[in-house]
């Protein structure tokens, strides 16, 4: 039976007494499993997360707990420090905990006020972190990101056939892991803090000339990000599926038989090169329990499916160059504007070259981030159908309810933990019907006190309504609303209805061309779907709270990306 505590959460702290699930949803969606969590996260990112912050000028190791309190989880769900945050806002110059508030997580009401502590203010650390803006501002890129990408690449390519791996080689290719699982989320932290200076500086200046909404415009087709790759790369198939009648009929039969009948085909080669690329990206990707395009094509024939109705006007390719020309013509306008004053002249193009920098070296980080997590995913997953194989388990996936400090004795003795694991999954299962609170403030509320999914109530939408969310990618679009949750099932969604989510990743990023534009209910500037809707040329809007309940399905919108307005125009 299920506790008020899950086995792997954590419990706030003096030092770090309050959490949000702002912006953590387009990480972990759901519940993280045990595995993913205590080996993916506690003995690897959460390590690199602490190192990033400390080798960006933040904080000192010895500032957080043991195990570093950089991240929170409860119930299962991820949460980010709101003290982590802002005391980036606290002890860097020029910055304030409310701006870091505004920049990174929703505006809530039930957000608790910055409280500050002694040991908060510090003279040290913001002159490490003016040196730091320095280097961000002035770099063209990031090597050590640079250096990962063909690391982790160097990795899959390195893969051994796992099928001929002892369980105890698959456990140790899994651990080798681990300690690049740090030095890559130490990388994730400099991209996801160095991006947030870039867009700022674009924002201001666009904002004292009049012309803020002109930002998302000028932050838009940066080009080179790799999220972006995914439904590039998908495009392209489609296309083929949508001029080839043989592929079309067999698509139109059902997916039940399609990977059957691709094999052979001209474009097997095809998906075989995009699961050799993307293959580690999928639904809530940063939890090795989880699935992804190697371990599920199935993904990517629904995503082909929903991609061949759409006509060859969505190309994504053409869409960028469309709105490329944009940028450039509203930068001209800006420059212009800003003719003598070389100080805001200069400033403005060393903020539009770092966002420009930084948005692409965000995308890459996280790709490099989940590659190296997908390598541990195939060996768990490898040992899980050999553990089901040999009766240990009833299912594969249930060798992610193991804990990372009980893998050597599970090798040792798989049967003992067959019920244990088996009680788990079950526990597990029930966390997902469950809605984690937003905000953790000091204590988490015992899990027998969470209100179920089923059982939330909204106010809902009437026509004429003006909602107001995140300005994240610009154009205004009107269309009809479709409510998914998931990426794997698009078969409702048609060419030009709007997207409206919970939060995106990547797996999500092949949709965005079906769709005319999306709306998430929690997510920034800087979220996943901002920054791949801004690549691919669609509006968006983000942080509409609770917009996959309040609006319904069916219902004619128009959203505005630049404004961050959705109009309800018909229900």
């Amino acid at each position: 039976m299920l506790g008020d505590k899950w086995i792997c959460d954590r419990t706030p702290t003096e030092r770090f007494p309050n959490y949000t699930r702002a912006n953590a949803g387009e990480v972990l969606a759901n519940p993280c499993t045990p595995l993913g969590w205590t080996f993916g996260w506690e003995n690897g990112l959460v390590l690199g997360c602490r190192d990033g912050f400390v080798g960006f000028g933040v904080f000192d190791a010895d500032e957080y707990g043991s195990p570093p309190e950089t991240f929170g989880l409860f119930g299962g769900y991820f949460y980010n420090s709101l003290t982590q945050a802002r005391l980036m806002g606290v002890r860097m110059p020029g910055a304030s905990p409310e701006a870091i508030d505004q920049a990174y997580f929703d505006a809530r009401p039930d957000v608790p006020v910055y409280k500050a502590e002694p040991w908060h203010d510090s003279e040290r650390h913001a002159a490490k972190l003016g040196e730091t803006m320095g280097i961000v501002l002035g770099c063209d890129f990031y090597q050590p990101i640079e250096d990962q990408k063909t690391e982790t690449i160097a990795l899959r390519d390195g893969r051994p056939d796992l099928s001929r791996a002892s369980n105890d080689e698959l456990v140790a290719r899994a651990r080798r892991v681990q300690p690049m699982l740090i030095a890559l989320f130490d990388s994730h932290v400099w991209a996801s803090l160095g991006a947030s200076f870039g867009p700022g500086i674009v924002t201001a200046t666009c904002t004292e000339l009049g012309r803020a909404a002109d930002a998302v415009v000028l932050l838009s087709s940066i080009g080179g990000v790799d999220s972006a790759e995914i439904a590039v790369d998908l495009w392209a198939m489609s296309r083929r599926v949508r001029a080839s009648d043989s592929l079309t009929a067999a698509f139109d039969a059902g997916l039940a038989d399609v990977a059957g009948l691709i094999v052979g085909s001209y474009l097997a080669d095809q998906i075989e090169a995009f699961v050799r690329k993307h293959g580690s990206r999928g639904p809530d990707e940063w939890d090795a329990g989880a699935d992804s395009y190697e371990t599920n094509p199935g993904l990517i024939y629904a995503q082909l499916d929903a991609m061949r109705q759409q006509g060859d006007h969505a190309d994504p390719t053409a869409a960028s160059a469309r709105n490329h020309v944009e940028r450039e013509r509203i930068a001209a306008e800006i420059r212009d504007a800003l003719a003598g004053n070389d100080e805001a002249l200069g400033m403005f193009g060393v903020g539009l070259h770092s966002a420009d920098v930084w948005q692409a070296a965000r995308e890459r980080c996280k790709t490099n981030n989940i590659r190296g997590l997908h390598e541990v995913r195939m060996c768990f997953d490898e040992l899980g159908r050999r553990m089901t194989t040999a009766g240990h388990l009833a299912r594969a996936k249930q060798i992610y309810m193991l804990l990372d400090d009980e893998v050597e004795a599970y090798l040792a003795d798989p049967g003992s933990f067959t019920d244990t694991l088996a009680t788990r999954e079950v526990d597990f299962a029930e966390l997902g019907t469950l809605e984690p609170p937003f905000i953790v403030d000091k204590v988490c509320p015992p899990l027998s006190s969470w209100v179920r999914r089923a059982d939330l109530t909204v106010e809902p939408v009437s026509a004429g309504d003006v909602l107001a969310g995140a300005a994240c990618a610009p154009g205004i679009v009107s269309g009809i609303a479709r409510i998914l949750s998931r990426p794997d099932d698009p078969s409702a969604l048609e060419p030009g209805d709007i997207l409206i989510t919970d939060h995106t990743d990547p797996s999500w990023t092949p949709l965005f061309l079906v769709a005319g534009g999306v709306i998430t209910n929690v997510g920034s500037f800087g979220s996943h779907a901002s920054i791949v809707s801004r690549e691919l040329g669609i509006p968006c809007v983000a942080s509409i709270a609770d917009a996959t309940r309040r609006i319904p399905d069916g219902a004619m919108i128009t959203i505005d990306g630049s404004t961050g307005h959705v109009t309800i125009d018909r229900l």
